[in-house]
């Protein structure tokens, strides 16, 4: 399961750009990592993981902005396609599973 946190930040005024400062340090020590500009995904094992980690990312929402969480499966996240100008890029690796029998 992927966890994937998108973001747009006022950042405007000092005490907006700390905010923003604030919740991308946030989303790093949670064991995010950052994907694009604004969105940072993280892989959890369980789904019981991955609301454990957005119930943590719903804590240190700021005020102003928005921010949007969206959890998808290792398969569904496998299948991106990346673009980087007119070339196609291979999707980014993916985290093994943890299996227990």
């Amino acid at each position: 399961m992927w966890i994937l946190v998108f973001f747009d930040l006022p950042t405007e005024t000092k005490e907006e750009r700390h905010r923003h400062s604030e919740f991308r340090k946030s989303l790093l020590k949670d064991g995010f990592n950052r994907f694009q500009l604004s969105i940072y995904t993280r892989c959890c094992p369980t789904v019981e993981h991955a609301n454990m980690h957005i119930k943590r990312v719903k804590n240190f929402i700021p005020p102003k902005g928005t921010v949007s969480i969206m959890c998808v499966t290792d398969k569904q996240f496998g299948k991106i396609v990346i673009f980087h100008g007119p070339k196609e890029r291979p999707a980014p690796k993916v985290s093994p599973q943890l299996e227990l029998f």
